[in-house]
């Protein structure tokens, strides 16, 4: 039993040995700032190209409460197939927003049908007719 066990684990080991990293990627800079306030300022560049810049603040409003975090940023690469790959992002309040001509991008919905917009437009146009009426919800068998 114990040899099955000690082989298994050899060939797991020998295995796995390909699918390390081949040497480390040295950093070329680095630069990382942070304020007693919140806010940082971080960025780096790497051997291998990937170079990366992101910068956190606090972003007040009328009262300390309503204020809000914002942090942005941005990263740059090489894709395994020598394509460029540049990517930027933003996330405060709102959410967070990503940009890269890389991702995805939702198709345009369809036009609405000409009845279903003329029923919009009639809504828009009289709005005085849908104020103040109850409709009661009755039981239909």
């Amino acid at each position: 039993m114990n040899g099955y066990m000690v082989s298994f684990f050899a060939i797991v080991a020998v295995a796995s040995a390909g699918l390390l990293p081949n040497d480390p990627v040295p950093i070329l800079s680095q630069d990382l700032d942070v304020g007693f306030d919140g806010t940082f300022r971080n960025a780096y560049e790497t051997a291998n190209g990937i170079s990366v810049q992101e910068q956190g603040y606090h972003q007040p409003g009328q009262t300390p409460e309503e204020g809000n975090n914002v942090v942005q940023g941005s990263a740059q690469w090489t894709a395994p197939d020598g394509t460029p790959v540049s990517i930027s992002w933003v996330a405060d309040a709102n959410g967070a927003e990503f940009q890269g001509s890389h991702l995805p991008v939702a198709p345009t919905p369809p036009p609405i049908p000409p009845a279903i917009q003329r029923a919009l437009d009639y809504i828009a146009s009289h709005p005085e007719e849908n104020e103040g009426q109850v409709r009661p919800v009755g039981r239909r068998f």
